[in-house]
């Protein structure tokens, strides 16, 4: 199994990686595209007025900038400890046995804007780019990543993939109808969708299959092994949407 997993817009500081080598990342094939959107991104940055519009960054976000220009040269460190937030926060990988945070390597993709899916352990800088930014100089990041991402899936063939991205990232990279898959959202026991426990649920649902570190083929055996531990994964329509049902 793999689980997609959407980023989070704010990032921890510093690390102590050596700087991206782009030849280490997970899905190899979208290269090409990685470098597009890295060049654009340092270009934009030699701009503060441009990139401060392009990027809609407030005034407590113009550091921002100088991320994204030192992107090829900045220290890194494991991306599922870069991203903070809701989602990251509740899975909390720092905490994480060893053989948890192996299994989160070889297990979770995180999809970034600028290098698309990525390995949880891949080394990475921080930066400042968002799904739906229009970067100048290269296509709609839509239609720069939706086919090539789709592809370099397809082209891994894992036997099934958990899918808890937000919208936004899902139309950067369709999970290809080819691969079995099914898309999470959360919802209360009425039936209600939800915001901020959302994330929080789905961050709880990573460190819960880190830690017990399942051999997941199939929706059936997902949905098995959630059963065994006392979460609620139904299935919304046949289109392989699943809900994860929590209490409010």
């Amino acid at each position: 199994m793999k689980i997609l997993l959407p980023p989070s817009e704010t990032k921890r500081e510093g690390g102590d990686g050596v700087p991206l080598d782009l030849d280490r990342l997970a899905l190899p094939s979208l290269r090409p595209q990685r470098a597009a959107v890295l060049a654009a991104l340092s270009e934009l940055a030699a701009d503060e007025g441009a990139s401060r519009r392009v990027l809609k960054l407030s005034d407590r976000q113009l550091g921002d900038i100088a991320h994204n220009r030192t992107l090829l040269g900045a220290p890194t460190m494991p991306a599922v400890d870069r991203y903070t937030g809701v989602l990251f926060d509740a899975l909390d990988a720092g905490s994480l046995p060893a053989a948890s945070r192996r299994w989160l390597g070889a297990h979770v993709w995180i999809h970034s804007a600028p290098l698309g899916p990525i390995g949880a352990l891949d080394p990475i800088p921080p930066y400042r780019l968002a799904a739906g930014t229009s970067l100048p100089g290269v296509p709609a990041l839509r239609r720069l990543w939706a086919e090539a991402t789709s592809a370099a899936i397809a082209a891994e063939a894992p036997p099934f993939i958990l899918d808890l991205r937000s919208e936004a990232y899902v139309a950067l990279g369709p999970v290809p109808a080819t691969v079995p898959s099914a898309y999470v959202r959360v919802v209360t026991d009425q039936g209600r969708a939800l915001n901020h426990f959302n994330k929080k649920s789905k961050g709880l649902l990573v460190r819960a299959l880190a830690e017990e570190r399942p051999r997941i083929g199939s929706l059936r055996a997902l949905r098995g092994w959630a059963e065994e531990n006392g979460l609620e994964l139904r299935q919304a329509d046949p289109s392989g949407v699943l809900e994860l049902v929590v209490s409010e």
